[in-house]
């Protein structure tokens, strides 16, 4: 009895062992690579319980799950002579599971070197303002280059993605005042873009006030209303413009002081002296006519 039983529990052991060595379970995310006696089988096993002959049969399963591979940083030089540092990551699954087992090793650290070495490649040809403004196309150009050597591995690259770009601390500040004079230049136009638009305004609605006098006291009147809304103590009255320009009409009509011509100024005879008058009494013998002389009486001596 005790025979039997032996006999019993060794043949149970033994189909047991002989099923693990049969029957393998794959699961839905994975594909089975089988060879036998070394030699590639070609039928790839598909997800469930499948039976491989034992001892003489290898299977190996492949995950076709998306992997997500994170790129170390990576410290480079870009084409203008900048000194960066950059990291990313990388999406791929396996597409063939069969060229993933023969043709490569290990095809997750076979991807990776070459993700490497393709970022460093592609920074190296790019502009540092490249880098930063056109994110995509750089990860457009990072997935076309990685993907080109993994193609024969049976790696499909899905997606690629610069994650951060370190820059030195001078350059941070260098691109920092640029930006701050970028944005004060912009200011600078917006507020001259203002004063044309408001002096191109201002002069419409002074053409409009000019053919209207009443319209200048209105608005003076209604910037004063604005200003006593403010509860100043103080108010600032201001000069009219057009009251200065009466005053200026008045002055022009105001004839001007007569001032003799100089044709009218009377002559001088030329012994005379300026501000000098004969005297009275004196006959004046410079101005006395020859024939009245003659015909005067003489003076009796003594």
């Amino acid at each position: 009895m005790n025979v039997v039983v032996i006999i019993v529990v060794v043949a149970v052991l033994l189909a047991i062992i002989v099923s693990s060595m049969t029957f393998r379970l794959v699961q839905q995310y994975e594909r089975g690579v089988v060879l036998r006696f070394g030699r590639l089988l070609p039928a790839v096993r598909q997800p469930g319980l499948r039976a491989i002959v034992p001892v003489a049969d290898r299977m190996r399963k492949v995950s076709i799950q998306t992997v997500v591979l994170d790129v170390p940083s990576q410290g480079t030089i870009t084409r203008d002579n900048v000194t960066i540092g950059v990291d990313a990551v990388v999406y791929f699954r396996v597409d063939d599971p069969v060229r993933a087992v023969i043709n490569v090793e290990s095809y997750v650290q076979a991807t990776s070197q070459v993700a490497q070495t393709s970022l460093r490649s592609v920074i190296g040809r790019s502009d540092l303002d490249t880098l930063l403004s056109d994110r995509a196309r750089i990860n457009a150009e990072l997935r076309d280059v990685i993907d080109a050597p993994t193609e024969d591995w049976g790696i499909v690259v899905e997606r690629v993605e610069i994650k951060d770009i370190s820059l030195p601390e001078g350059m941070r500040r260098s691109m920092s005042r640029q930006a701050e004079a970028e944005r004060d230049r912009r200011a600078r136009v917006i507020a001259a873009d203002g004063e044309l638009q408001a002096s191109s305004k201002l002069s419409e609605a002074a053409e409009t006030m000019s053919g209207t006098p009443g319209a200048l006291q209105l608005r003076l009147l209604q910037t004063v209303t604005d200003v006593a809304a403010e509860k100043n103590s103080t108010l600032v009255m201001p000069f009219p413009v057009e009251l200065l320009r009466f005053f200026e009409r008045v002055t022009d009509r105001t004839p001007d002081r007569a001032v003799p011509a100089a044709d009218q100024v009377p002559e001088r005879a030329p012994g005379e002296a300026i501000g000098e008058a004969p005297e009275v009494g004196e006959p004046s013998l410079t101005t006395a006519d020859p024939a009245d002389r003659r015909s005067a009486p003489p003076i009796p001596p003594g």
